[in-house]
């Protein structure tokens, strides 16, 4: 359960910064900042507002990694249960 709702709010939060970047110009200046190749910028950004598709690229995955998620502040989920689970010992 952890896993699925934490895929689904990494989706989500791609999603949600793609529609931040807001124009075609803005969102190819980013992408190309975060080490896409030019040509694959350019064909992602000028795609149109198909917000939930491009969450899905995986130019945008790539972009907006796992890694550079958690670098921002966003904990997994799974770790987190990890992490904080109490285990009981029955004698």
């Amino acid at each position: 359960l952890c896993e699925r709702l934490d895929s689904n709010i990494r989706y989500r939060l791609r999603m949600c910064i793609w529609k931040h970047w807001k124009t075609p110009q803005n969102r190819a200046k980013n992408l190309m900042k975060l080490d896409v190749p030019r040509w694959a910028a350019y064909k992602i950004a000028y795609c149109g507002n198909r917000y939930a598709r491009l969450a899905h690229n995986g130019w945008v995955h790539k972009a907006i990694s796992n890694e550079r998620l958690a670098a921002f502040g966003l904990v997994s989920m799974s770790n987190y249960y990890a992490e904080r689970r109490v285990i009981c010992e029955v004698d």
